[in-house]
């Protein structure tokens, strides 16, 4: 299996990036579930933005078809074999400001519900070199590739939606050494040859 997986983005268009491993590793504070080279990217308008903050968002929370990248096309940053696909769960509202607090303090109970429950609606792909890529939090009903099935780079894999462990619409990306998650190692990737930080904007297609 390769050290460093390269991976083509995900997605076209604008997307914001987080939890970078760039800026620290593990990417999401912890080790868990192999996902300490994970990547997360929030889709965003030509300004560079998700939806606007109002006070109402601050307040209460938000449908997620608000969120300009809600249902923005997900595509295969690979050639391989789908090994995984779950996409029944239903998305949520998007949590800012005060909901935000009350969703994290739920985050305990979905991390003890196993792998499934944070990364929601997902699609796993077992590239030539045997390593799997996870695309997660993927919108309800989405996703047209089934297990079985051979994909090549920047073919549909679905919906960028707002379930699992997800605040807001937006695209998680990991690598990890088999498909069983809680037994695999975490694989590093790079997309392009090199990887974007935390804030930077990255405009593929």
């Amino acid at each position: 299996m390769s050290t460093t997986l390269d991976l083509e983005y995900p997605f076209t268009g604008r997307w914001l990036t987080q939890n970078s491993p760039a800026n620290r590793v593990p990417s999401h504070g912890t080790p868990r579930y192999a996902s300490s080279f994970a990547i997360d990217f929030v889709p965003v308008d030509e300004s560079g933005h998700s939806a606007a903050v109002t006070l109402a968002s601050l307040l209460r929370p938000e449908p997620a078809v608000r969120f300009p990248g809600f249902g923005r096309l997900v595509l295969s940053p690979v050639d391989g074999v789908v090994v995984a696909v779950y996409a029944a769960e239903t998305d949520h509202a998007a949590f800012r400001g005060l909901p935000s607090i009350g969703y994290a303090l739920t985050q305990a109970r979905r991390a003890a519900a196993g792998w499934r429950a944070l990364a929601g609606n997902h699609v796993m792909i077992r590239t030539g070199g045997g390593n799997v890529v996870a695309l997660c939090h993927l919108q309800q009903d989405s996703v047209p590739v089934e297990v079985g099935q051979r994909v090549k780079v920047g073919e549909p894999l679905g919906a960028c939606g707002n379930t699992g462990n997800s605040t807001e619409p937006h695209l998680h990306v990991q690598a990890l050494s088999s498909v069983d998650v809680m037994s695999a190692s975490a694989v590093p990737i790079t997309l392009r040859g090199g990887l974007p930080r935390n804030g930077e904007v990255v405009t593929a297609g």
